[in-house]
């Protein structure tokens, strides 16, 4: 038996977000302290953005236990050796992951029953005068940050979890979001305006909002979410997987796990993937779209559909560091939205006159998969029983038989009532068709890729399968001469 079978298993951390219940419940723990020295000596205030269940929460929950100078948590870690042990700060945390904010003034009581709840374990009194559900929230939060470092004669370390979940609940309340948006600009601010108390901050997040829309009064916000050397800060690399996680390898296909779940990248060398995928396989031991289940994505595929945005333009898709930080309440970039969300990663970029130019894509073939099922549900009624056909599918293509192929996908399409693609606004763009085409193959997890157009023309997609490619040229009938499509095929 190998080395690497022999290495004990450890409780995997599925869902726990907390540093000391992973370490003194011998957890597997990817080591990511070593990013840590680094940001307190080279700035002060942080923002970072990444998809949700990334580790961003055990990352926070593991800056708090190092500030406050929890020696026994971090030994045998990169920082140990190296952090001054003798120095403790306090830290002011607050979390918006729980709780549902689409409802007006529920963001006030929330915030303001965090507030008072690190108020009574401080043993600090809210403002002179004021009562504490009186205050407004910058007030109550400025007056917090500097009671707490008096208390402790350090400067304060603030950590806000999912700052942006109160506007990304409310997004189909467009005056919920905005009022939402309004409110945190204001509380954020406080931070700027209490500098002089603060050690570090860092906010976390899903989506990154622009600095004109909340981030404007702390304009001090140093951004790493593209910055290369923090592309690994979340999320397991292939190295991670081979060392911490070799216990839980044996039986499992490691080029199915790459394939399956790795792919995730910020402009750094390495691709990562998904924690929550990754527990969550070697928990049930079989592949699946653990991720994607978790959430979904009703509002990213309304937004693409109602923008005209086909399933055929998503993986290549192109956008600049402007657009790809677009996001706001009454302006979300379809680029901005699948970048930020997950379902799109960046495949490379090039720099062209002092620009970086990103081409989109596709992160793994769960999101593949899973995101061109959730599409042709939209594109196509009944599409969970176009699925049904999928193994018929895979094994006409498998046999070559293109008459049988033809008739499924005549029968497939010709099962579209007329008035569903006349009176619903998925069909007023260009490439509706093509676009369920597209999907129908990519839903079932198939190999499948879309060439992008030059001078001379491309082939529109093509698909891999067992060594195989079949190559597809879509025209509409009324406007292409006969055997226009079988020419530029050829």
């Amino acid at each position: 038996m190998s080395a690497t079978r022999e290495r004990p298993r450890r409780k995997l951390p599925t869902g726990i977000q907390n540093l000391r219940e992973i370490r003194e419940d011998d957890c597997y723990y990817v080591d990511k302290t070593a990013f840590i020295p680094r940001l307190v000596d080279e700035g002060k205030h942080y923002f970072l953005s990444r998809p949700r269940r990334f580790g961003k929460s055990l990352f926070l929950d593991t800056l708090k236990e190092l500030f406050e100078g929890n020696e026994a948590l971090f030994v045998g870690l990169e920082v140990h050796d190296g952090w001054d042990w003798s120095v403790r700060h306090p830290v002011l945390r607050l979390d918006f992951s729980s709780g549902h904010f689409a409802e007006p003034g529920y963001l006030h009581t929330n915030l303001m029953t965090q507030l008072a709840a690190i108020e009574e374990l401080a043993a600090i009194e809210p403002p002179t005068g004021v009562g504490s559900h009186d205050a407004t929230a910058p007030e109550r939060f400025r007056h917090l940050i500097a009671a707490l470092r008096e208390r402790a004669g350090q400067r304060v370390v603030v950590l806000v979890d999912e700052y942006d979940k109160p506007i990304l609940d409310a997004l189909e309340k467009p005056e919920v979001a905005r009022a939402n948006r309004d409110y945190l600009h204001g509380l954020y601010s406080t931070i700027k305006f209490a500098d002089a108390h603060v050690k570090f901050t860092l906010l976390t997040g899903v989506s990154k909002f622009s600095k004109v829309s909340l981030f404007s009064g702390l304009n001090n916000l140093v951004d790493i979410t593209l910055e290369p050397e923090y592309s690994t800060i979340c999320g397991y690399t292939d190295a991670d997987l081979d060392t911490v996680f070799a216990p839980e390898l044996p039986g499992l296909d490691r080029d199915r796990i790459r394939e399956w779940y790795n792919g995730y990248a910020w402009l750094g060398e390495e691709r990562v993937y998904n924690p929550f995928d990754v527990l969550l396989l070697f928990r049930r031991r079989r592949f699946g779209a653990w991720w994607f289940e978790t959430g979904t994505p009703t509002f990213l595929v309304d937004t693409l559909l109602a923008r005209g945005v086909g399933s055929t333009e998503l993986d290549g898709m192109r956008a600049g560091d402007e657009l790809l930080s677009a996001f706001d309440v009454d302006d979300i970039a379809p680029e901005a939205l699948l970048f930020q969300t997950g379902y799109l990663t960046i495949l490379d970029a090039e720099d062209v006159d002092g620009e970086l130019l990103y081409r989109l894509g596709y992160p793994n073939r769960e999101v593949r998969q899973s995101l061109n099922r959730s599409l042709l549900s939209a594109l196509v009624p009944a599409a969970s029983r176009r699925l049904a056909q999928g193994d018929r599918l895979r094994r006409l293509l498998q046999a070559n038989d293109f008459a049988g192929l033809e008739e499924l996908l005549r029968a497939f399409f010709a099962s579209i009532p007329y008035e569903w693609h006349t009176n619903n606004d998925i069909a007023r763009y260009e490439g509706y068709y093509a676009s369920v085409f597209y999907s129908h193959f990519a839903a079932l997890g198939l190999d499948v890729t879309v060439e992008d157009s030059d001078s001379r023309g491309r082939v529109d997609m093509a698909v891999r399968l067992d060594g195989g490619v079949y190559l597809f040229e879509f025209k509409v009938v009324e406007q292409a001469a006969a055997g226009a499509a079988m020419a530029q095929l050829k």
